[in-house]
């Protein structure tokens, strides 16, 4: 047996339309049994829902476990609320989460819910977990591109004439992020949200990097691990070989999944009382 995969399309009050999501099911899943933890795992820039699934062994790293995993689709927008006035974080926490809890039988609870991503998507994870400390327990970030509110200028200018490159241009960047100063860039800063005085506990983190990424990948990686590390918040850190791609994200795809199932595994435990 294997996962089982679900597209439903829902309502979307933060996007003013309707937005199709995956969904894998755990192999035995059943609606009457004990409820699931949940894991939503975002995308890298210019990704879909699907590619998870092409581009990684998603489906064999899960085989054992008893997540609900949940793909949501942004393209080349990031999941936050952005500078044009595209609210994508909204829809992740005031519409996907409750209804994916609504839809299915999860436990409805932060000690079973994780989130994480690639690049883009990692990034965006953590600032979600830091910004939402009540709901998300754990996060997992895969080449995370935490300085993205702190980018000027293009730094990967070198490589533009390589067709297969895919980083947003200074145009591309600056009409999520805003200009250098930006209340956007500001909002979403790693930095300030590590340091905040934010209720509610941190959630566990696990971050990784190839060995092979960009240099200032690698190093806005380690600088995210250092501030965390200041601010007294334990980070399981893995850096491995690999560049910025899928076959990376691959690569590190057990050891994160074994990390967010030991910290969601006391809820699935838990939860002995099938839901009606």
């Amino acid at each position: 047996m294997t996962a089982r995969l679900l597209t439903p399309s829902w309502p979307s009050r933060a996007l003013g339309r309707d937005k199709r999501v995956n969904v894998l099911l755990p192999e035995g899943y059943t609606d009457s049994g004990p409820r699931y933890p949940v894991l939503y795992l975002l995308h890298g820039y210019g990704a879909g829902r699907d590619t998870w699934l092409r581009r990684t062994r998603l489906l064999d790293a899960l085989r054992g476990t008893r997540l609900i995993v949940v793909l949501p689709e942004s393209g080349r927008r990031w999941l936050i609320n952005d500078h044009a006035g595209l609210r994508y974080e909204d829809y992740v926490i005031h519409d996907l989460v409750p209804a994916v809890d609504e839809h299915f039988p999860t436990l409805a609870d932060r000690s079973a819910r994780a989130i994480g991503g690639f690049s883009m998507g990692g990034a965006t994870a953590l600032f979600l977990a830091l910004r939402h400390r009540g709901l998300f327990a754990a996060v997992a970030s895969y080449a995370g591109a935490f300085e993205a509110p702190r980018r000027t200028g293009d730094p990967y200018a070198a490589h533009r004439g390589d067709p297969a490159f895919v980083m947003p241009t200074v145009e591309s960047h600056e009409r999520v992020w805003g200009p250098p100063g930006s209340a956007t860039r500001r909002r979403y800063d790693p930095y300030l949200l590590i340091d905040a005085a934010s209720p509610g506990p941190f959630p566990a983190v696990h971050l990784d990097v190839g060995t092979e990424d960009h240099d200032r990948m690698v190093r806005m990686s380690r600088s995210v691990r250092e501030a965390l590390d200041r601010r007294g918040w334990p980070v399981e850190y893995h850096e491995r070989r690999g560049g910025h791609d899928w076959e990376y994200v691959d690569a590190a795809l057990p050891a994160s999944l074994e990390f967010l199932s030991r910290r969601l595994a006391g809820a699935a435990a838990g939860d002995a009382v099938p839901r009606p």
